[in-house]
């Protein structure tokens, strides 16, 4: 156990690890005691924080820190784990002070009278006077026979040596022993099956919370599955209603550009007879028969160069159907912002506004969410000489004392 030890002590306190700090070297140091070698490395008005390395206290091997310190090293959890057992069986060994303190317990209870205990290993005659009895081995020892059968070895180590005590009494000492450790055993067998049954309890608990989750989950899965479809259907039903409007538009302008185009083909195929009429005319070369067709074919150019005048239309080559603009940068917004509900913000009170008369109190507000509120419910206070009153109005609308 020794030995054990003093592998388990640090190489700076002298004491058992604690909180054991795994070093790259593969040594181990308490976190205090490191924390104490970067202390001794600071300078006048500088932190711990600025010590970037240390030494090793075992090999003077330097050990590097990172960003975190001293944090940045791994916690040995093997060494403490074996350093708890190792205090463990200190307190509770066979050797341990509370066993020592309970066998003369018994010693004094059971031993009525000194009885003079002799070696049963000796071979000499009479035998020498005992030192020890070994409750695991049920012999009594002189010195010479403990040390030549129990040396300082496994399994021996393990035994437990008391006071010497007769053999009738040795019984009775390993009857108390099963007792103790009967009620001990019995004692954490009734904190295990308790703590085994809120453990059961709790997992049923736990069990049927993860069903009313799938449940809950479902059905709002199922709720926005439905609010989102009749989103859908909405917009499907104005978008239907907006594109007849733009189809009927389209119509409308399109059997407008046909009359006009009609029109013009006409004027045109008009204008054509007559100016192959008038080309006809000025190639006549008898006088007296030119006169005679060109001031009729004149007044005829002359009226269709003023009636084609009135006829032709004014054309827009970039309609963009203005009367049908679409602004959906609020119902954009609007749903981007698509969301759970949250608890609106409270309204805020503006005293200045607020005014209190004998029998009478107005309360002004402001509200971000007018929109989203349906009515607010006001709490105050009537302070009294001998008690006070609180009382709740029924809820208001935002309309009827918000601003």
């Amino acid at each position: 156990m020794e030995t054990l030890e003093s592998e388990l002590t640090c190489p700076i306190c002298l004491e058992l690890f604690e909180d054991p700090l795994l070093l790259p070297c593969a040594h181990s140091l308490c976190f205090n005691c490191a924390h104490r070698i970067l202390v001794s490395h600071c300078a006048t008005n500088e932190s711990v924080e600025s010590i970037t390395a240390f030494q090793c206290p075992t090999c003077r091997h330097v050990i590097t820190l990172s960003q975190r310190g001293l944090d940045g090293l791994k916690r040995n959890v093997t060494l403490q784990n074996i350093i708890d057992r190792f205090q463990k069986a200190s307190v509770s060994g066979p050797n341990s002070p509370s066993e020592t303190r309970r066998e003369r317990a018994f010693d004094t209870n059971t031993m009525t009278s000194a009885e003079k205990v002799l070696c049963q290993f000796c071979d000499q005659d009479p035998a020498q006077d005992a030192v020890k009895t070994c409750v695991t081995c049920e012999v009594s020892y002189c010195d010479e026979c403990l040390k030549a059968t129990h040396p300082n070895k496994k399994p021996f180590t393990g035994h437990r040596l008391i006071e010497p005590i007769p053999d009738s009494h040795i019984r009775g000492l390993m009857c108390l022993e099963h007792e103790d450790e009967k009620q001990n055993l019995e004692s954490n067998l009734t904190n295990l099956i308790k703590r085994n049954t809120e453990l059961e309890t709790l997992l049923a608990k736990l069990i049927q919370t993860c069903q009313h989750v799938e449940v809950n989950a479902s059905r709002q899965e199922a709720k926005l599955t439905e609010e989102c479809d009749l989103l859908i259907e909405i917009i499907q039903q104005r978008r239907q209603i907006i594109g007849t409007k733009i189809k009927e538009g389209k119509v409308m302008r399109l059997r407008k550009l046909a009359q006009q185009i009609a029109n013009c083909k006409q004027c045109i195929e008009r204008s054509a007879s007559l100016i192959s009429q008038a080309e006809h005319s000025l190639k006549e070369n008898d006088h007296a028969r030119f006169l005679q067709t060109a001031k009729n074919i004149t007044e005829r150019v002359s009226m269709a160069t003023a009636s084609s005048q009135v006829l032709i239309p004014e054309i827009n080559l970039n309609d963009t159907f203005d009367t049908f603009a679409l602004d959906f940068s609020r119902e954009k917004k609007l749903l981007e912002c698509l969301d759970y509900l949250t608890a609106p913000n409270p309204p805020t009170i503006r005293e200045e506004l607020c005014t209190a008369s004998y029998d009478t109190i107005t309360v002004h507000w402001t509200s971000d969410d007018e929109f989203s509120v349906v009515s607010y419910e006001l709490q105050y206070t009537i302070f009294t000489g001998q008690a006070n009153v609180v009382m709740i109005h029924p809820p208001w609308p935002p309309k009827v004392l918000g601003l």
